[in-house]
């Protein structure tokens, strides 16, 4: 028997309802907050995260899928959408477009990352991005946003972590700090780290390894080297948030796995996820666009949802939808009635099921299917032009006109 491949996973109703009231609950609020939709191919030339990522990350040196074309290129499955969405900004011009650009999107992204819960070799983001903008109020509406999607979507208990990591003028600064207080204590570290010490010592704040804890406990805080600038801005969303009544917790360790994160960074994490326990994370990256070939300095501010571990952390709170009525029609007459009225009442918005044969097994049916009514079309209903409408909750029937049925369904559905 052929399985899915080992990493991936076919998502199964019930569960797809969870995960369509998420993504609609998401556009919801994208349509409010004024993005629209950004579709960007799943294949991008390798040489755009190699560039945009950074290819000291563990995601370009370690976990990206990437094949040699028959023209001999090099492509890659998209592992994260920010560079494939700059790409697309720079490549069809929107910095032309007025105001700041505020793109989402939705889709399935690809690491080979060693499965765990919540986490697959290819999974699903929702993201956003806000570009043409240095300004903190942007960055403070955009964690807004991500708060209020969160919430929408029915997770509570959640916590947002917040840091600034400078920029190009006073992070070489804290990044020197980093080699000299690494030295001669990489050696004892995992061989991540030692090797991220001389190539990217930033990502040594990334290391999960519980034994390096310690030591990256001790290493210096990106906050005592902001310049004047950067320290303003910080301030300055930090003052935001606050004023919109946003809970935060500084943590000046966090950097992101990302090397195009500058200034702000954030992450939502939740306990219902154990120790990988982040739901979502972003930032600044005011220096991408450049960095990929844009001759038009293009700020910009984003952030990735990972719907798996969202959905997984939503899902037992949210019930399945159930099923509005299902049709049990007895007898060949009673067939073409029964469809005609199942087909009025989708077009009504009700979910209906059609189910021939007899009673018994329709209502056994309608049991497992979480039915809220069950409708009987007889001979003495297509007589009476009434038909029996049956509450599966109480069990209290009434005998009804089709018109009567559809208020009955439209009532309970409001």
């Amino acid at each position: 028997m052929i399985k899915a491949v080992k990493g991936t996973r076919d998502l199964l109703p019930p569960s797809t309802e969870v995960w369509n009231r998420v993504e609609s609950v998401a556009r919801e609020v994208f349509r409010a907050y004024n993005y629209h939709e950004i579709r960007t191919p799943i294949l991008e030339e390798t040489q755009l995260f190699a560039r945009g990522v950074g290819a000291e990350t563990d995601i370009v040196s370690k976990e990206m899928y990437t094949f040699t074309d028959r023209d001999e290129s090099s492509l890659t499955l998209r592992p994260e959408n920010t560079a494939g969405v700059i790409r697309a900004y720079i490549e069809h011009r929107l910095d032309q477009r007025p105001g700041v650009q505020k793109l989402y999107y939705i889709g399935p992204m690809f690491r080979r990352e060693r499965p765990q819960k919540g986490r697959y070799r290819q999974f699903f983001q929702i993201g956003a991005e806000a570009i043409g903008s240095e300004s903190a109020l942007v960055d403070a509406e955009v964690i807004e946003m991500v708060v209020e999607l969160l919430t929408r979507a029915g997770l509570s208990g959640f916590h947002l972590l917040l840091n600034s990591v400078g920029d190009h003028n006073c992070r070489p600064k804290y990044v020197e700090a980093l080699k000299e207080n690494l030295r001669g204590k990489a050696e004892s570290m995992c061989g991540d780290c030692r090797r991220r010490a001389e190539t990217n010592p930033l990502r040594v704040l990334d290391c999960k390894v519980e034994a390096d804890q310690p030591v990256i406990d001790a290493l210096p805080s990106i906050l005592d080297y902001l310049c004047d600038t950067c320290r303003a801005h910080f301030d300055a969303v930090r003052k935001y948030l606050s004023e919109r009544g946003i809970p935060y917790e500084v943590r000046p360790r966090m950097v992101r796995g990302l090397d195009y994160y500058m200034r702000t960074t954030f992450e939502v994490v939740h306990g219902a996820l154990g120790a990988q326990n982040s739901v979502l994370g972003g930032g600044r990256y005011d220096g991408l666009a450049e960095s990929l070939g844009s001759k038009v300095h293009s700020p910009g501010i984003g952030f990735s949802i990972g719907e798996d571990r969202l959905v997984m952390s939503v899902e037992g709170e949210q019930a399945p939808g159930g099923l509005d009525l299902v049709v049990a029609p007895l007898g060949e007459a009673a067939v073409r009635q029964a469809a005609l009225l199942a087909r009025d009442l989708r077009r009504a918005g009700r979910s209906v099921e059609l189910v021939e044969g007899k009673l018994k097994r329709a209502m056994e049916i309608a049991n497992k299917l979480g039915a809220r009514h069950t409708v009987i079309i007889g001979d003495n209903e297509l007589a009476s032009g009434r038909y029996a409408l049956k509450n599966m909750a109480t069990g209290e029937q009434q005998n009804l006109t089709p018109e009567e049925i559809a208020a009955v369904l439209a009532g309970n559905s409001n």
